[in-house]
């Protein structure tokens, strides 16, 4: 793995910290990302020891099983985006940069890989039923 594959594979896992992602090292050990209660000051060193030492890779979702809900849930929350703006106006200044916020964290916590993990080698596709993204 070059340096730039492994820094984008630790961007993009710092954003799906707080959701329970799945990975499986290379001696096919399944393990969680983090177990309860570990997030802490020493979690990039935990990251980079999984990747680096264990060959971990985490399973996500290709953009393409995005179920039929999803889909509609997704493009509602595009559709609202813009009233919550002006509920946080004072915190955040440019619509669209609140609306990205919004769309990643939604994609993150149904364990979607819109960076294209999966194609680059980075990430396993998940299992059918691996994630439940029910609210």
């Amino acid at each position: 793995m070059t340096q730039e594959e492994k820094q984008l594979l630790i961007k993009d896992l710092c954003a799906r910290l707080p959701y329970e992602v799945q990975g499986i090292t290379s001696e096919g050990v399944v393990s969680p990302l983090l177990t309860k209660g570990e997030a802490d000051w020493d979690i990039l060193t935990s990251l980079n020891y999984r990747i680096v030492k264990h060959g971990w890779r985490p399973y996500l979702r290709s953009m393409s099983s995005m179920t039929e809900e999803e889909k509609k849930e997704y493009k509602l929350l595009q559709t609202v985006c813009g009233s919550y703006h002006y509920e946080f106006g004072d915190i955040v200044d440019d619509v669209e940069l609140f609306d990205n916020f919004i769309s990643i964290d939604y994609l993150n916590a149904h364990h979607l890989d819109y960076r294209g993990l999966i194609q680059m080698g980075l990430a396993l596709e998940a299992p059918e039923g691996m994630y439940n993204t029910k609210n």
